[in-house]
């Protein structure tokens, strides 16, 4: 059972600015990724459903972020189809995050009030979304979908959208400043933020640091 409800997790998108987008296959790995975005200042967390037996991975990383990081909100991405998500709803996923419209993940998230963010890319998808309940929709990829321009398009005739855009998101002052100056509600990042290099070396203590400066420029912003 999800430990935090949409409204909380809708608000902690918009309080924080950032949602951190990662998979390994390696438990230990995550978690020290899952700590030091944590310690950063992150409160939403998205694994992402792309490896074999990653639902293990992330029923173990749940458990251990419930003890270590009791406020972080950890959910799943790259969710496809409702029974992928009725799974790791079981498993206590707080949101579930996808790449596509499926109006079927939408009533299973509906019937246990869990926050639900599809992938839509044009504002007929995006009002379609929001009439199945979604509260945050996600644009993605989001630079190939019209970047900054289409958010800033979407919100002239729907100022009530709340927009998480992924991909094409980069932790430097002017690529954020230009997205939350469109009006995003928050954006999710991935290997621009957790970088090959940082897991190559290990280097935890620099996610740390490049979360925390990410956080600030978007604290500047609102």
């Amino acid at each position: 059972m999800a430990r935090f409800s949409r409204i909380e997790v809708a608000i902690a998108m918009k309080q924080t600015g950032i949602v951190p987008v990662f998979y390994h296959s390696d438990l230990e790995v995550c978690k020290e990724v899952l700590m030091a975005c944590y310690r950063g200042g992150v409160r939403v967390f998205e694994f992402t459903n792309r490896g074999d037996y990653a639902h293990e991975v992330f029923n173990a990383l749940n458990k251990y972020a419930a003890d270590a990081a009791p406020e972080m909100i950890l959910g799943v991405g790259s969710v496809v189809d409702a029974g992928t998500t009725a799974l790791y709803l079981q498993q206590g996923a707080n949101f579930i995050v996808s790449p596509v419209l499926n109006e079927e993940m939408a009533r299973v998230c509906n019937r246990r009030k869990v926050s639900w963010s599809p992938g839509c890319g044009s504002l007929t998808e995006i009002s379609y979304a929001e009439e199945l309940g979604a509260e945050v929709v996600k644009i993605f990829p989001g630079s190939q979908v019209g970047g900054p321009g289409f958010v800033k398009a979407v919100k002239g005739p729907f100022p009530w959208t709340s927009i998480m855009p992924t991909g094409g998101v980069e932790p430097t002052e002017e690529n954020l400043k230009v997205w939350f100056d469109a009006g995003v509600h928050c954006v999710g990042m991935g290997s621009q933020l957790i970088t090959k290099d940082i897991l190559k070396n290990k280097d935890f203590k620099l996610l740390e640091q490049r979360v925390q400066e990410a956080l600030q420029v978007i604290q500047r912003r609102n």
